[in-house]
């Protein structure tokens, strides 16, 4: 017990644990994990279908853009680089985060723009959802990545929103990185396996 002026005063300490993670963030990896699992699915069928094809891509399909989603591909990985300068400068000075998270979020749109276009050149060579089993897998698989960046680039837009307001807390930006990381880290497999 402390003495103040003559008033005794019982220091009560929390007797729960500490986390080891905070809520959001351990929330943002048990939804990662799900979507991996997700993912594996997806490259696991594509996987067998493409190898019991007979050629892949199938005659008559457009081939895929790799000199230019290789090109993506590195404005997607620079998103994450400057996302991480973002949260070092937050650890810093929170002011000084902003301009770094704008750049990562202007390199994800980048991206998903680019994305977009390539779609649209490639549904206009003839490659569609109902065109083969290439197509099918491309878009579904790429598809579902688009997606998970669109959703990414939500979570960044929101937590750089909480930052202009000053009302940004570290466990809500580190679970938002952990989402980003997740997309940025999952294209270069699915790059690999279905462009090259």
């Amino acid at each position: 017990m402390a003495q103040t002026s003559g008033v005794s005063l019982r220091v009560i300490s929390d007797p729960r644990p500490r986390p080891l993670l905070p809520s959001p963030v351990l929330g943002t990896l048990i939804f990662v994990i799900a979507e991996l699992m997700m993912f594996g699915g997806l490259i696991s069928a594509f996987s067998i279908v493409k190898a019991g094809a007979l050629g892949w891509p199938p005659p008559g399909q457009p081939r895929l853009p790799v000199e230019a989603t290789a090109f993506n591909t590195a404005m997607l990985l620079a998103s994450a680089g400057v996302l991480y300068h973002a949260n070092r400068a937050f650890l810093l000075d929170r002011a000084s985060a902003k301009r770094p998270l704008f750049a990562a979020i202007g390199l994800g749109a980048f991206f998903v723009c680019f994305q977009g276009y390539e779609w649209l050149s490639l549904i206009g060579h003839g490659l569609t959802l109902t065109s083969s089993n290439y197509g099918s897998f491309f878009y579904l698989i790429v598809g579902a990545h688009g997606l998970h960046a669109l959703a990414g680039l939500a979570v960044l837009a929101h937590a750089a929103l909480k930052l202009h307001r000053g009302l940004l807390v570290p466990s809500h930006f580190v679970a938002s990185q952990v989402f980003w990381y997740f997309v940025v880290g999952l294209w270069p497999v699915l790059y690999l396996l279905v462009y090259l």
